[in-house]
């Protein structure tokens, strides 16, 4: 069967194909895109008709990969795809956060995206094709979207930059971004840097959206070479009633803006916003109350981001009362937690986070076992986000897509920042626990994280720091304003969330979401720059409390002591069935982590305790050693016959001490002198050039009869 294909170049001679009709055709809107070998089947389905009170966009997106798409079986026991990975949770975060703004404000049928990695291309990443495969299927599907758009990674690698880069070669880059957008408009931005300038950043920028115009014009073309039975479908989701609107302006306008206009904290000003609209339902007749509550507060919400929206312009003064640029109070405190290898708080305003580091060894490493992404990580970063964090009461269901972002942009901020494995050997976890919020919490965890990695003794390049940045504008005026370190609530009303993380030099990692339609460069430069005010700002406050990293671990940490032996020793230290290597480790309470490097063997020996770790050294030494003529050795008796005894000089390396090495009388039969078990010195006298067998003596270490 024939479907309807449409191709394009994106550059280098690499071609992206875009096909409907084939596969999921009860779908409303399904599409196969494929570049190499990579294939993402996508569809769309929504609900004819939206629930009952419901008054807002029910999207689901999901992002799935199957493991028969690189030819592999999952991991573990029911060898069965079951729960989301974190990438995967990741991806679905980024296609969501890209599509949602473009369905229409009144549309609220029940909508589902999914997408499916049914084949891979060991070498072309699927993320970056992800989001032109779920907007492509909403461009053939009846479902109202006001789309196009697309998303494209830029890598900036040899000082050239490359859209949707081989994954080989994006280790090496310098910029690494996913950038998603319309024709017109960049949406959302997110990726890791390594100290790159504000120019650079929008540079990259403007390569991801030329590239992102050439993908939503084949969607255009591809949605108008399908034969529809019938436009974009109708819907009516909202009944409004426009004589209520205009009394909750009326009613509620000013009051908002008073409030508004005064600085307030957090709870005191949502309870102040609150009465406001229980004033205005109380003038409703009761029998009118059930019926209108609904819309009341859908106004309401309309009425108060205007009303907070014209304070900040008009009087380019706060909620809480700041100025534009100013950063909230800050303090904070390392070595808060006794007993952990590293902790820190960091408060903002009314944000913080209390993060504590742990330091492990190689055993602790996160195998990541993908479809697309196998390897070993050894440094991990975790975010919490309780309910009390915010004064509310919720079920807690397990870690939130949300965490796993927020987590993943703090990681991000922070991990090329930490040092070589022969600087810093351990396996390190960051845990970030958000106690209070109210303001991008994520870039306080990148705060405290700094902090906490330092007061661990962790030696961190360079402190990094994080904020972020909103934006009100009104397109009528013209008149704009940027926010640094914005509030819960100018999140919520404004038009941009951009945090922005990095150290002096330049910027770590970056999160953009943006609401409002175009957004020019200058005006994201002017956020760019206030950014980093912000951020240097930041990074004076943390210096105030820690500058530089211990000199030490703390001591209760686990020490690590690297050593290298050559490769052929490898076995002889692990021994038969792991035997010589789990004697060490209960002998001394070490733990041993032994990896095959090139032609050598590379050892950890991590203990708490020096003389543990001195005593594994020793019997390694021991093992790997090369026998010597002349050596004396303090060995033990480990079998006796008729002509001598055999001594155990080295692990694993016995030696004939003949009965007439023993002592320098005669003696008739061994056993009168020696007995298995005993320790005694001995001298190399002779190695047989063939055999390589060992001849000792114990004669000559005695002194000789006169």
């Amino acid at each position: 069967m024939q479907g309807i294909v449409k191709t394009f170049d994106i550059g280098d001679g690499r071609t992206v194909s875009i096909e409907t009709g084939r596969l999921a055709k009860q779908a409303d809107g399904a599409v196969v895109v494929k570049m190499g070998d990579t294939m993402l089947l996508a569809t769309v389905v929504a609900r004819k008709e939206a629930a009952e009170n419901v008054d807002f966009m029910p999207l689901t997106v999901e992002y799935r990969e199957k493991y028969a798409s690189s030819g592999r079986f999952p991991g573990g026991f029911f060898k069965r795809e079951a729960r989301p990975s974190d990438y995967e949770i990741l991806i679905s975060r980024l296609v969501d956060r890209a599509l949602r703004p473009l369905f229409p404000s009144n549309y609220h049928a029940e909508t589902q995206v999914f997408i499916t990695l049914i084949s891979s291309d060991t070498n072309i990443l699927p993320d970056a094709l992800v989001c032109l495969a779920a907007s492509s299927a909403l461009a053939v599907s009846d479902i109202p979207f006001d789309g196009p758009i697309s998303e494209v990674r830029v890598a900036r690698i040899d000082g050239k930059f490359i859209v949707n880069p081989p994954l080989k070669e994006i280790p090496t880059a310098d910029i690494d971004i996913m950038v998603a957008a319309s024709m017109d408009n960049i949406m959302m931005v997110e990726g890791e840097m390594k100290e790159v300038s504000e120019d650079d950043m929008i540079a990259a920028l403007k390569v991801a959206h030329e590239a992102i115009k050439l993908q939503c014009q084949a969607q255009i073309e591809l949605a108008a070479m399908v034969e529809k039975s019938s436009p974009k479908r109708e819907y009516c989701h909202e009944k409004n009633d426009e004589e209520l609107r205009a009394q909750v302006r009326e009613f509620c306008y000013d009051k908002i803006f008073e409030i508004a206009s005064h600085a307030t904290a957090k709870h005191e000003r949502g309870d102040a916003f609150e009465a406001v609209v229980n004033d205005f339902i109380a003038t409703i007749p009761e029998e009118e109350v059930a019926e209108k509550t609904m819309l009341v507060k859908r106004y309401f919400h309309d009425v108060e981001k205007e009303a907070v929206r014209n304070v900040i312009l008009e009087k380019r003064t706060r909620l809480d009362g700041r100025k534009l640029d100013e950063i909230r109070p800050i303090w904070g405190e390392v070595d808060y937690l006794p007993a952990a290898h590293g902790s820190a708080i960091f408060t903002r305003g009314e944000t913080q986070s209390l993060t504590t580091v742990t330091l492990g060894s190689k055993l602790d490493a996160q195998i990541i076992d993908g479809v697309v992404i196998e390897e070993k990580v050894d440094f991990i970063l975790h975010y919490n986000f309780p309910p009390f964090s915010t004064g509310e009461v919720k079920r807690t269901m397990g870690t939130s897509r949300r965490e796993i972002g927020h987590g993943n942009l703090a990681l991000r901020a922070l991990k090329n920042m930490l040092p070589d494995n022969d600087i810093n050997p351990y396996t390190v976890r960051v845990v970030s626990d958000i106690l209070e919020s109210n303001g991008s919490s994520s870039m306080a965890t990148v705060c405290a994280g700094t902090m906490a990695l330092m007061d661990a003794g962790v030696k961190l390049i360079k402190p990094v720091s994080g904020i972020a940045m909103g934006l009100i504008s009104d397109s009528k005026t013209g008149r704009f304003a940027v926010l640094s370190d914005i509030l819960g609530d100018e999140d919520h009303l404004g038009d941009m969330d951009f945090k922005v993380t990095g150290t002096r030099d330049g910027i770590t990692a970056c999160q953009m979401d943006i609401k409002v339609d175009g957004l020019s460069y200058e005006v994201l430069g002017q956020a760019l720059a206030q950014a980093r005010a912000g951020r240097l700002h930041i990074l004076g406050e943390i210096a105030k409390v820690i500058t530089e990293p211990r000199e030490d671990y703390k001591p209760h940490v686990p020490r690590i002591v690297k050593m290298t032996i050559p490769k052929e020793f490898i076995g002889a230290v692990i021994g038969p069935g792991g035997k010589v290597i789990q004697e060490m480790q209960r002998e001394t309470g070490s733990t041993i982590v032994i990896e095959e490097v090139g032609e050598f063997g590379k050892i950890d020996i991590v203990s708490a305790n020096k003389a543990s770790i001195d005593a594994v050294i020793e019997k390694i030494k021991r093992i790997v050693a090369i026998p010597e003529i002349g050596t004396v050795y303090h060995g033990v008796v480990k079998n006796i016959t008729t002509f001598g005894a055999f001594v155990e000089v080295l692990p694993g390396k016995d030696g004939l001490l003949h009965i007439s090495e023993i002592d320098w009388t005669r003696l008739k039969d061994v056993e009168s002198v020696l007995k298995v078990g005993d320790e005694i010195d001995v001298k190399l006298i002779e190695i047989d050039p063939k055999t390589g067998k060992l001849k000792l003596s114990r004669k000559v270490l005695l002194p000789k009869p006169e």
